[in-house]
């Protein structure tokens, strides 16, 4: 049984989507790939005991506490290619950030999985915790957030990351 809650974030509603042991997805509502890898039908629309660690987590990031990501149980979804890039996303500490092309020298990959590098982190389904919103262009340049390069940004600003080299391309 999955369980789905919502997180009133300082960025707008977040849905939660926990088990009973651990944390499944989170995303903004609207989110371009919401839910994707969820079964809809085996979601009760009531919050559990993980969901209320979920927000608490949440409510100390939102207060800046920086709470550590490995004091969740995470489980996503994805392919193999998709878990090495998730799991590279959440050693980027916070306030930093990190390119497409570091992802892939972490990975020990040719720069031209950039498209499958940047297609992992699009479909992370655990959107803050898995910070794919530090992931920037080689140039700087952000781009690629699923909820918005706006909400990118104001995540990056929550966090206090250096915008010295950081630019939004939309602009």
């Amino acid at each position: 049984m999955l369980y789905e809650t919502t997180y009133n974030s300082p960025m707008g509603p977040l849905s939660i989507i926990c088990n009973q042991t651990a944390l499944k997805g989170i995303w903004f509502k609207g989110q371009k790939y919401f839910q994707a890898s969820i079964n809809h039908n085996a979601i009760s629309e009531h919050g559990n005991q993980y969901s209320s660690i979920v927000h608490h987590w949440l409510n100390r990031y939102f207060n800046q506490e920086n709470p550590a990501i490995s004091e969740l149980k995470l489980a996503p979804e994805g392919t193999d290619f998709r878990q090495k890039v998730w799991q590279i996303l959440q050693t980027v500490p916070y306030g930093e950030t990190i390119t497409y092309k570091q992802i892939g020298l972490s990975l020990a990959k040719q720069p031209m999985s950039s498209q499958a590098i940047g297609g992992a982190v699009g479909h992370n389904p655990i959107s803050i915790i898995i910070p794919c919103h530090r992931v920037v262009g080689a140039n700087g340049s952000l781009t690629g957030y699923a909820a918005g390069i706006d909400t990118k940004i104001a995540l990056l600003q929550h966090e206090h990351a250096n915008f010295d080299h950081l630019f939004n391309p939309l602009k």
